[in-house]
């Protein structure tokens, strides 16, 4: 009997989707890469949403993830439902979202975010 050893090929894992969809798995990778998965695909189908095709990858990306942490790991929608207007209840649930984003480990703050210009489309 003989023992025969195969070296697998490390073969680079092939990305599918578009450009504009590699690009944005890609940024979420870097921005925050503790990002845990289910909270990763639902980030990734809210920043290829038809209403973000408009705006560059990254910044596609960054409304989706503040968008999805603001709803799912915040009181913001509870804030809302108790009559705080929505700059208000951003205001209140915005720490929150930094610890949810650091916890990913991402260095960005939804603080420093620059602010729409008039008119433009905003997630909410």
């Amino acid at each position: 009997m003989t023992l025969t050893i195969v070296k697998a090929c490390a073969q680079p894992a092939v990305m599918v989707g578009t450009k504009r969809q590699q690009a944005i798995r890609r940024k979420l990778r870097t921005l925050a890469p503790g990002i845990p998965l289910l909270d990763a695909e639902t980030v990734l189908a809210l920043a290829g949403r038809a209403q973000m095709r408009a705006l560059p990858p990254s910044t596609a990306l960054w409304l989706a993830l503040g968008s999805h942490v603001r709803h799912s790991h915040t009181d913001y929608d509870r804030l809302l439902a108790e009559g705080y207007e929505r700059d208000a209840a951003r205001f209140f649930v915005a720490d929150a979202i930094d610890d949810v984003l650091s916890g990913w480990g991402c260095q960005r703050s939804i603080l420093d975010e620059e602010p729409i210009e008039e008119g433009a489309e905003q997630s909410h």
